[in-house]
C-alpha cells in the first residue's frame, strides 16, 4: 500500500470517528450517520489497497 493512500484511508477513518462522536454528543443522527459512512469508506479504501498489495508480490 502506498504511504499516501494509506494515510488518506486512516484520515478518513479518523475524520469519520470524530463526526460520529460529535453526532452522538449533540444527538444529531445525520452527523452520526455521516461519520459512520466516512469510516466505512476509509475501511473499504484500506481493504482495497491491501488486496492490491497482496497481488503485487
Amino acid at each position: 500500500m502506498s504511504g499516501e493512500q494509506k494515510a488518506e484511508a486512516k484520515g478518513e477513518q479518523a475524520k469519520g470517528k470524530l463526526k460520529e462522536t460529535a453526532g452522538r454528543l449533540t444527538e444529531n443522527e445525520r452527523l452520526t450517520a455521516e461519520g459512520r459512512a466516512e469510516q466505512a469508506k476509509g475501511d473499504a479504501r484500506e481493504a482495497k489497497e491491501k488486496v492490491k498489495d497482496t497481488f503485487k508480490h
